[in-house]
């Protein structure tokens, strides 16, 4: 890996001395506007990025961001959120800021923590994920004024198009508008296989469903369980010994779709089954599904957060559609 260039490589290429350059990063108006060009052409030239450390002092921040780590419950479908915290922070270096991951058990002990890094200077901005109806969170960082922005809409009645809160969401509707378009190939009948009702990511997906049922003047019925493929097994095993008639099934997880498939083995029975997720178990298992793109996600909310300047900035009041972000997720036909 080539050696990342330092003040001194930068003095160098422009003829200057260490503490000119110093000067021009730090305060650029005690530098003739020549020498300061060409500094500045330097910096260009070698794509030197100043010490974190250095830009920390000089602004006073942190130029730390803070995100939840979730606690570990297993399964599929978590491997989004991995993917996420893994992208969020390689964007946030190439940005000069850092992630701290911190770790809750619930909410209360999330905001806790946040109110403790935040009144210590620890981290200028958060990220909220998991959001769900009626969200607590998004009131409590508003009364503590830090700003922060939610992978995920708070599906509040009244902060859903609220341009004070920043969110970005992958569009849930269109991924599994795009699957139902594709079962259609196999038949009239699509069966949607969702999670329980109350879920905005949830109910989110069925939409996507519904709407390209009525569409097409197809028919569809609907079954539900938690997102475990225990439970998603149990649920279809019960499906099909009711009779169960459908041409494929679209699902709301990855988790959803492999209790199904595995159901669907244990009755002899071949159904198109599409996930929602992606996962590697996916791919390994050879079942189309919904990517959610969680790398442009990280793209998006550092862009909100971080606004125009490149820097957090406090909470602000933009314009309605400009504070938010739908990631249109792309099917994956196997």
């Amino acid at each position: 890996m080539a050696k990342a260039p330092t003040v001194e490589d930068v003095a160098a290429h422009a003829g200057v001395s260490r503490q000119t350059v110093s000067n021009v990063l730090n305060t650029p108006e005690v530098v003739r506007p020549a020498t300061k060009e060409r500094v500045l052409e330097a910096i260009d030239a070698l794509g030197y990025r100043r010490h974190a450390a250095a830009r920390r002092l000089r602004l006073r921040r942190s130029s730390t961001i803070g995100i939840r780590l979730d606690p570990y419950v297993g399964g599929i479908s978590g491997v989004v959120l991995d993917r996420f915290v893994h992208a969020i922070t390689e964007h946030a270096s190439e940005r000069g800021m850092r992630m701290l991951v911190y770790a809750a058990r619930d909410t209360d002990e999330e905001l806790a923590r946040l109110s403790e890094l935040w009144e210590g200077s620890e981290i200028d901005a958060a990220i909220i994920t998991g959001t769900f109806r009626d969200d607590p969170r998004v009131g409590h960082l508003d009364a503590e004024g830090l700003p922060f922005v939610s992978f995920g809409r708070p599906w509040g009645e009244d902060d859903i198009a609220d341009p004070r809160h920043l969110w970005v969401d992958v569009d849930g509707a269109a991924g599994t508008r795009a699957a139902t378009q594709y079962a259609l190939g196999a038949g009239d009948h699509v069966t949607f296989f969702g999670w329980p009702e109350g879920s905005g990511t949830g109910d989110d997906r069925e939409r996507g469903w519904q709407e390209t049922i009525r569409g097409a003047g197809a028919r569809g019925g609907r079954l539900t369980a938690d997102d475990s493929v225990p439970r998603a097994r149990v649920a279809m095993e019960v499906a099909l010994a009711a009779g169960l008639e459908t041409d494929a099934l679209v699902c709301a997880s990855d988790s959803l779709a492999v209790g199904a498939l595995l159901a669907l083995a244990d009755a002899r029975r071949v159904l198109p089954v599409i996930g929602f997720d992606n996962t590697p178990t996916a791919e390994a298992l050879g079942f189309s599904s919904v990517e959610q793109r969680p790398e442009d996600v990280a793209t998006a909310v550092l862009e909100l957060l971080m606004g125009p300047t490149g820097d957090v900035v406090a909470p602000r009041r933009l314009e309605a559609g400009s504070a938010h972000a739908l990631i249109t997720p792309e099917l994956v036909v196997r």
